[in-house]
This record gives structure tokens, C-alpha cells and sequence, in this order.
């Protein structure tokens, strides 16, 4: 999986430089996207973690569906031999039926598994959404804290702050989701 960049380089620039020019509140634009980026990176590496999670989860849960079809085929092909032998008027082996059952048991305990790491994935998948989002309104952020230092435009830096506040209740959510 990719991960989320976060373009920052110039932007510490252009407000370094522009925070130089004599207006104090430029000083707190740098600041505040100093700060935005920095919680971009954290949400950018928590998001990537669990796209990576949710990928592992995924990967688990189908190879428990795997295992659940081979002890499936395994049931059928002993049910089968049990048909045949009460066909030619013979009893099954106890043994034999004690395995069918066994099979039908640990098909229920693999299915559960199986769902359980399903859900698994679908919880990391939410988390992972949620912290883009975030990342997506940090840069956003971030964007217009810089047309605001170049344009000398405070109300920019206000919706940029704005657009920071959104990104910090992704992150939250992100958070809290927490996949497992």
C-alpha cells in the first residue's frame, strides 16, 4: 500500500520567510501549520497502518474460508464412503462417524473465526478511511494557512483553522475506531 504524502517543504519556506515581514500574526500562521502537518504525519502513518491491518485481516479471514471448503470436501468425501457402505447394506465404522462429526465442529469454530477476522478488516478498513479523511483536511488546512501568509489574508488562516479543527475530529474518529 502507498502511503499518504505530505507536502510541506516549500510551505516552511514561503511562512518562514514570510513570518520575516513585520505582521506578528503570520508568526502564528507558520505555527498553526507547523502543528497541522505535524498531526497530517501522524494520521498519514495511523492510516496506513491499518490499511495494512485490514489487508492482513482480510488475507486471514480467506484463508480460514479456504480451511472451512477442504474440511467441507473432507466431510463429503467421508459422508459419501458412508452412503456407499449403507448402500451395499454395511455399517459405517464408528470411527468414521465420530470424524463426520469432528469435521461439522471444526467448521463452525473455523466460520467463526473467519467472520470474526472479516470484521476485523471491515473495523481497520472505517479507521483507515476516517484518518484520510483527516490527512485530506490537514493538507487542506495546511494550503490555505500558506495562501494566507502569501496574500496577508487572515480570514484564509481562520478557515484554514477550520479545515484543522475537521481534520482533528477524523483523527479523533480514527482513533476511537481503532480497528482491533
Amino acid at each position: 500500500m502507498s502511503e499518504i504524502e505530505v507536502p510541506t517543504e516549500h510551505l516552511h519556506e514561503e511562512l518562514h520567510h514570510a513570518a520575516h515581514g513585520g505582521e506578528r500574526w503570520i508568526s502564528f500562521v507558520a505555527l498553526s501549520s507547523a502543528l497541522l502537518a505535524a498531526l497530517a504525519a501522524v494520521a498519514a502513518l495511523m492510516a496506513g497502518h491499518h490499511v495494512n491491518e485490514a489487508t492482513l485481516a482480510r488475507i486471514q479471514s480467506s484463508d480460514q474460508w479456504s480451511y472451512f471448503q477442504a474440511k467441507g470436501v473432507k466431510a463429503a468425501v467421508l459422508g459419501s464412503k458412508m452412503e456407499m457402505l449403507s448402500a451395499l447394506g454395511k455399517k459405517a465404522s464408528e470411527k468414521d462417524e465420530e470424524k463426520l462429526k469432528e469435521y461439522k465442529a471444526e467448521q463452525q469454530e473455523i466460520q467463526e473465526k473467519a467472520k470474526h477476522l472479516e470484521h476485523e478488516s471491515e473495523a481497520h478498513l472505517a479507521s483507515h478511511t476516517r484518518l484520510a479523511g483527516g490527512v485530506t483536511m490537514f493538507q487542506i488546512a495546511i494550503a490555505l494557512g500558506a495562501i494566507s501568509a502569501l496574500t496577508r489574508r487572515r480570514p484564509f488562516w481562520y478557515v484554514s483553522l477550520l479545515f484543522g479543527v475537521v481534520g482533528i475530529a477524523f483523527l479523533a474518529l480514527g482513533v476511537g475506531a481503532g480497528g482491533h
